[in-house]
């Protein structure tokens, strides 16, 4: 998974300009309907911090990131945060959770990849552990500023997630368009 644009100071720093006005409360909410408050929940992916900074509000979260630029602006706007720097496919942390959250990352990853990091998102979280991932919905995949992105379906989430995870919604939301994104929501069989 070579994400290079995140990598560096100056992508890092364009990245956190751009996405300044979005973050996720509309997912967290969602969230928030079946993950208790207080429990323990791993971001993967934390990027700038938006996402992190209102579920910390809600749970004891470590965000994490595979990008040493974007830990080091996380650690630097969050002193008293918890973060780890974690790939999205293997998550080699000795930690267990009681909930995974991730807006639009695990959509770098390809079919095998996913795979992985699903099995192991499985291994990394607690009895009646909790999944809320977003992704980018349609099919195919592209290059977009030199990084992987790889579309979903609804099906294509049932048939990958469902083998680890009992299914307990897929919804389509808009992110910049109408019903240009999904939502899944999951629970450790």
């Amino acid at each position: 998974m070579e994400e290079e644009y995140y990598k560096t100071k100056k992508s890092v720093e364009e990245y956190i300009r751009m996405a300044k006005d979005v973050n996720g409360k509309q997912l967290i909410g969602k969230l928030e309907q079946v993950l208790a408050p207080k429990s323990i929940l791993l971001e993967i992916g934390s990027g700038p911090g938006t996402d992190w900074r209102i579920l910390n509000r809600s749970y004891r979260v470590t965000g994490s990131d595979n990008s040493t630029e974007f830990l080091n602006h996380l650690r630097a706007e969050n002193p008293n945060g918890t973060f780890l720097e974690l790939d999205a496919i293997t998550l080699q942390t000795n930690k267990k959770f009681d909930g995974l959250y991730s807006n639009k990352v695990l959509h770098h990853l390809n079919d095998h990849e996913l795979a992985e990091s699903i099995k192991r998102q499985y291994e990394v979280l607690n009895t009646n552990g909790i999944i809320c991932h977003s992704f980018w919905k349609g099919e195919g995949s592209e290059i977009f500023k030199g990084l992987f992105v790889k579309y979903h379906t609804e099906k294509s989430l049932k048939e990958v997630f469902g083998q680890h995870f009992k299914i307990l919604s897929i919804e389509s939301y808009a992110e910049f368009e109408q019903g240009d994104s999904l939502l899944l929501l999951g629970i450790k069989k």
